[in-house]
């Protein structure tokens, strides 16, 4: 199976916020790039995955469209991370010590009293899991940095906490919109 792990256009949010799983609507010119970037190089008729926050599915509804795709799936699975109380707030305003705690357990700790990544870990593989079990030839999943990371590590044959401590310690790279084509 050919995955195409595409992380979502830039949020209509300031810089330096904590967003997580808040539903945040895309900037209309950052979607009209992602899709003019993505529609030459992305398979026709391929099964399409979404996580429901609106910054995924905007995208979603375009390339399924114009890429003569299914009706598309919206799993909860692919969401973003939910960091609690810290959802909205500028980085700069979340103490110092919360912060400092997270990153002496970045896949154990729950920021905010949110999700740790080892939470998100367990529903990102169980979807990789489902996935495999699909039998298909090209899949197009639109979601998140942090999800993109924890799917990529699936391929690497780690366990679960493995693959949470991978992807948590493992800085990124990935630009929004940005198109990561992994063969499993």
């Amino acid at each position: 199976m050919h995955l195409y792990l595409i992380r979502h256009p830039r949020p209509a949010v300031a810089a330096n916020v904590c967003y997580g799983r808040t539903d945040l609507s895309v900037d209309a010119d950052a979607l009209a790039l992602a899709k003019t970037s993505l529609l030459p190089v992305l398979p026709k008729n391929a099964s399409l995955f979404s996580s429901p926050l609106r910054r995924c599915t905007e995208l979603t509804e375009m390339l399924a469209k114009e890429l003569d795709c299914p009706a598309p799936t919206y799993d909860e699975r692919l969401s973003e991370m939910h960091f609690g109380e810290w959802e909205m707030r500028t980085w700069d305003d979340i103490p110092r010590h919360d912060i400092d705690a997270w990153s002496s357990d970045m896949a154990g700790y729950r920021p905010g009293g949110g999700e740790s990544v080892l939470e998100v870990a367990h529903r990102v593989r169980a979807f990789r899991d489902e996935l495999a079990s699909m039998n298909i030839d090209h899949a197009i999943v639109i979601c998140h940095a942090g999800i993109i990371r924890l799917l990529a590590a699936c391929e690497h044959g780690l366990s679960i906490p493995e693959m949470a401590l991978y992807a948590a310690q493992k800085p990124h790279k990935i630009r929004y919109g940005e198109l990561l084509v992994v063969d499993c």
